[in-house]
């Protein structure tokens, strides 16, 4: 007996994407967006000044967060990677706790460092340590309670 056409269509359907995959990809899109706008001059103040990296950068995102070439790659890439990694729900909350620690040890990174030495590469200002904070902790409670939920 050969399969009918509906029969193979239900046998192909996608399965639905549980709350933490979604997270995780919406997480990543916002990363994704962020890095591009770092990109955008007048989204981004003193556009002039962007640098590839180094605490002598003088570009703001939304004319609060320092920027240069080097974060808002780090912030594409890591984006690219929340959406390639929310395909299933392990590596959704791989993505989501394990990029929250990152975003953490960073906030502890900029606390740690003179802002205006050599150490402030990504650069990092006191905006950027505390939405890191907020992220990192963040993404970590996303992932550890949507992964119980189910």
């Amino acid at each position: 007996m050969t399969p009918t056409r509906s029969s193979r269509l239900q046998h192909h359907r996608e399965v639905p994407r549980r709350p933490i995959q979604l997270l995780a990809a919406a997480v990543g899109a916002v990363f994704l967006l962020v890095g591009a706008l770092g990109f955008v001059p007048g989204i981004t103040a003193n556009y002039d000044e962007l640098s590839f990296a180094g605490h002598h950068a003088g570009a703001l995102l939304l004319g609060v967060f320092a920027v240069s070439v080097l974060h808002n790659l780090v912030h594409v890439a890591f984006g690219v990677a929340g959406l390639l990694m929310s395909g299933t729900a392990r590596q959704a909350a791989i993505y989501l706790v394990g990029g929250g620690a990152i975003y953490l040890v960073l906030w502890l990174y900029g606390i740690a460092i003179d802002h205006d030495s050599a150490a402030n590469f990504v650069p990092v200002n006191t905006a950027d340590n505390w939405l890191h904070l907020g992220l990192g902790a963040g993404m970590v409670t996303l992932g550890l309670v949507s992964r119980r939920a189910g």
